[in-house]
């Protein structure tokens, strides 16, 4: 599960910052306007020159509420590099959700190492699919091999990579990444990556091939019939989902199907190959959307986007978004998800090129089968986006096990928050 104080990459530098931080390589990229007053961030502004546009972005992070862990860290990070390898056409945005003991250790390593691997390969811009399957492969192995124990922790990562009018979003987890089209005179949420949870029938029969147990946690305690393998959908299940365990122990109890790190799991089936995905912009696309599932457990696709094209600054809907989705957790439970939000507007895009896909292979993703209630987009319109013109990864399922100190723990760590009556406040 999500977590939401993004001790991201670094404040926003007034002047390039190669490796401090999320923020690195951001030697043109300006401010609009001064810190806003709730989130503490400036409004960036990135041009893309060689297509005439520009991107206004912000972000959000805010810890969650854990009443029995008021010490626990927020483990959610973000990262964002503009000019990637110096080229002002290619820019990245990421979340990072950490769970486990050592979720936060987890997603700071992945957010850091992942950007940095990515940035350095000289076939990016030749291969970008070939490129991120690479990085997130290695980045997991790096992990592995680090001083961090992931046995029992990871991260889930949803990551776009902009490269001209082209945007790759490569996705490990249950975070998800939507784009706002404009569709006549409604806005339509389209989801640009699927949620890999035993929901998807893909996904359960993937990993049930590796060994997982698949039951919920009532299913594991005996309060139901365990041969019973069907949890309807996330809106009427989500409280209680089914989550991968090993043969013969409680453990490690994953709600998600794919993640890096958690290398225990790793043995089950969890790997952190990405599904990746190419949507070519077009006018018609006004924004995106980038965020942990702290925000999309109990808010719809469309109901983000809905939110945003509310509001003219950006940061206003990054508040408003935090603070609807953590009212409303708390409406449902005793604590709250973290909650991190990225909002990357798209303003000045011309028709030049609109409408062509990339054809870097014939691999097909299903379109957004994610959560098909709660969380779930609310629009299926075709709208003529290149969505999922998408390249399903073509490596094997690589399994980088490690063995570490065995740990029997649930993922899903409490964490603190102190914000409780400004985040509400938003919201009414």
């Amino acid at each position: 599960m999500g977590c939401v104080h993004g001790k991201c990459c670094s404040r926003y530098p007034s002047s390039t910052d190669s490796e401090s931080g999320g923020y690195g390589e951001m030697g043109s990229c300006r401010n609009a306007t001064s810190k806003h007053i709730l989130t503490q961030r400036s409004l960036e502004i990135v041009p893309v020159p060689s297509q005439n546009y520009e991107m206004q972005y912000s972000v959000f992070t805010q810890r969650g509420y854990y009443p029995d862990s008021p010490d626990k860290e927020n483990q959610d990070s973000f990262c964002i590099r503009t000019q990637i390898q110096g080229n002002p056409n290619v820019h990245f945005f990421g979340v990072f959700d950490g769970h486990g003991h050592f979720g936060t250790e987890c997603s700071k390593f992945v957010k850091n190492r992942l950007a940095e691997i990515l940035a350095n390969d000289p076939e990016l811009l030749d291969d970008p699919v070939k490129a991120y399957n690479s990085a997130f492969l290695t980045t997991n192995y790096e992990l592995h091999s680090s001083e961090i124990d992931d046995s029992m922790s990871g991260t889930t990562a949803i990551t776009v990579l902009v490269i001209e009018d082209a945007i790759y979003v490569a996705n490990v987890g249950d975070s998800r990444a939507v784009i706002a089209v404009k569709n006549g005179n409604r806005i339509v949420a389209e989801n640009l990556s699927s949620d890999q949870t035993p929901f998807r029938k893909d996904e359960y029969e993937r990993v049930k091939l590796c060994g997982a147990r698949i039951l919920s946690v009532d299913q594991v305690e005996g309060l139901k019939d365990p041969d019973v393998q069907a949890w309807g959908d996330e809106e009427s299940q989500g409280g209680d989902p089914p989550r991968l365990w090993v043969q013969n122990g409680m453990y490690p109890g994953t709600a998600f199907t794919r993640s890096v790190g958690d290398s225990t799991a790793e043995k089950i089936g969890v790997i952190s190959v990405p599904e990746v995905s190419m949507v070519r912009l077009t006018p018609n696309h006004l924004f995106f959307v980038v965020a942990s599932d702290g925000v999309f457990e109990f808010l719809s696709s469309q109901t983000v986007v809905d939110m945003v094209a509310r509001y003219t600054d950006s940061r206003d809907a990054c508040a408003a978004i935090a603070g609807e989705s953590y009212k409303i957790w708390l409406e449902h439970e005793n604590r709250t998800d973290d909650i991190t939000i990225i909002i990357v507007h798209i303003k000045g895009l011309s028709n030049s090129g609109a409408g062509d896909t990339d054809g870097t292979t014939g691999a097909s993703m299903n379109p957004a089968s994610s959560r098909t209630g709660r969380g779930s987009s609310d629009s299926s319109a075709a709208s003529g986006s290149e969505i999922y013109r998408s390249m399903r990864s073509e490596f094997t399922d690589l399994q980088l096990s490690m063995n570490r100190s065995p740990a029997i723990v649930v993922p899903s760590p409490s964490k603190p928050r102190e914000l409780v009556g400004l985040l509400i406040i938003l919201c009414n």
